[in-house]
């Protein structure tokens, strides 16, 4: 198969997959078994595209030519097929986490939800996959179209009210800041094109530079950076499996993806460093790591605890970027997949306690961890990943990020790595303690459709639900080991030349 043909097919199979969601509408496992299906093919075609790129670094496919040197064109690069294997090989355990949690949770419309599921993987295989700004720009917003069925899904007030606030957000600050960027980077250069080392060094200076970056910044709302964050808390009106995946995977980190290549595609690492202009977002994206860190603390909700630790997440990668250096850029982009198995593992935790029990609250998950067993102890990996503990993933971001710290100059970088690390721990593992070690004063749990054994006295959620997180925590803990190779496959992205 061509690295042209695979480049189509990434975008062809989870448009099919849509497809078949509507004509399958009336016949619920032959529409979720394609849907399955779809999944898997799209994974082996992502990872043969990996086995690829060795051999074709340079390939690219145009799509749609709208005038000379602007065109919708897909490329392969390593930050974009490792973002492509993430959110393809996490399409298929949430789909699994899907099909049990919108069955075990009785919820309605399932034609609607994973047809606009199968379509917002569309959506972020362009993103991952685009030539330029221009492609990127073209799917960055028809993924905000896509998933905002999913966040309005329950059709109930608040999720209406959580949806517009959703689409509000992202819509007016990729229209009102960075199509104006785009537009201002054409203007200046003459293209949008992906080229190492940047496009803009020698086009623009000064304070333009800063200004630039900024509307690129707050333009990239997916982002989640202060203060154009709430559309993240917003949506967790949402079913859980559109908070695993969309929002711990494909929309998040579609924000912070668009935002690496940004800083090393557009602006160029070097030409950062050099003329400083980035230096601002240092303190930004600092303050939002804190800050976001110390709401999680306050919220009772579990989901909203989770959502505001994405927000200070994210900020780690912006941080990467902003720091302009080789290792922040590269610990940014080991943390998206990092974060990823991590932030996945825990809302799918959410997810399966919520089917199980119906509890949604903080101060509702003492004992549970003794009936669910599986799902708390999933939970407890997946916390001590996003804490960058190891064995763990998640340490080797953090570790990287702070290295680009060091070499950036930037102790006041590295303080706040450190004690957001902390805050981590403050607002992730009391829910793991509640679970295993404090009595539950009512022990029977509302399960439904749970397996409950007499002898154990197990009440996990349904196996379709319990089987993606444990199965993410082991990634979590195999992420870990591979990490070098994860950083060896992304080092092309910072090395020098144009």
């Amino acid at each position: 198969m061509s690295v042209e043909l695979s480049l189509i097919l990434t975008l062809l199979i989870p448009l099919l997959a849509a497809w078949a969601n509507m004509i399958f509408r009336n016949h619920e496992n032959l529409r979720d078994g394609a849907t399955f299906i779809a999944s898997i093919v799209l994974f082996g075609v992502v990872v043969n595209l990996l086995r690829q790129h060795a051999a074709s670094p340079d390939i690219s496919v145009e799509l749609l030519s709208v005038m000379p040197g602007l065109s919708i064109t897909l490329s392969a690069e390593p930050l974009g097929l490792l973002f492509a294997t993430i959110a393809s090989g996490l399409w298929i355990i949430t789909h699994i986490f899907g099909v049990g949690y919108m069955r075990g949770n009785n919820e309605d419309h399932h034609t609607r939800f994973f047809t606009s599921f199968s379509l917002a993987i569309f959506a972020t295989m362009g993103i991952a996959f685009s030539a330029n700004m221009f492609t990127l720009f073209i799917f960055y917003e028809l993924l905000t179209i896509s998933t905002y069925p999913l966040v309005a899904h329950k059709q109930t007030m608040d999720a209406k009210k959580g949806a517009r606030t959703y689409l509000g957000i992202l819509m007016g600050t990729s229209i009102g800041f960075l199509l104006v960027a785009i537009i201002w980077t054409w203007h200046l250069t003459g293209t949008l094109d992906f080229v190492k080392g940047g496009i803009l060094e020698g086009k623009i200076e000064g304070p333009l530079v800063a200004i630039l970056l900024a509307l690129y910044v707050f333009g990239i709302g997916k982002a989640a950076i202060m203060p154009f964050h709430r559309w993240l808390p917003a949506a967790m009106v949402a079913p859980t499996p559109v908070s695993a995946l969309l929002h711990a995977v494909a929309v998040v980190k579609a924000g912070v993806f668009t935002m690496l290549k940004v800083g090393i595609y557009i602006f160029g690492i070097d030409f950062l460093s050099t003329t400083g202009a980035s230096e601002w977002l240092i303190w930004l994206a600092s303050a939002s790591i804190l800050i976001a860190s110390l709401i999680a603390m306050t919220k009772d909700n579990l989901k909203a605890r989770l959502a505001y630790s994405t927000i200070s997440q994210l900020s780690y990668i912006t941080l990467g970027m902003a720091l302009a250096t080789s290792m922040g850029a590269l610990g940014g982009g080991m943390h998206i997949a990092m974060h990823a198995m991590g932030k996945i593992t825990l809302f799918m935790c959410a997810g399966s306690i919520y089917v199980a029990t119906h509890k949604t609250k903080v101060s509702e998950m003492t004992g549970l961890g003794r009936v669910m067993p599986f799902t708390f102890a999933a939970f407890l990996i997946g916390s001590l990943s996003i804490i960058g503990l190891p064995p763990l993933g998640g340490s080797w971001g953090k570790w990287l990020l702070i290295v680009g710290a060091a070499d950036a100059g930037q102790q006041v970088a590295i303080a706040v790595l450190m004690i957001s690390s902390l805050l981590n721990v403050a607002y992730l593992l009391p829910i793991v303690g509640k679970g295993f070690f404090l009595a539950n004063p009512e022990p029977k749990p509302a399960a439904i459709g749970a397996a409950i054994s007499p002898k154990s006295k197990i009440a996990e959620a349904p196996l379709l639900v319990v089987l993606p997180p444990v199965l993410t925590a082991i990634g979590c803990l195999l992420l870990f080991f591979y990490a070098g190779h994860i950083q060896e496959f992304l080092m092309p992205i910072v090395t020098s030349g144009k």
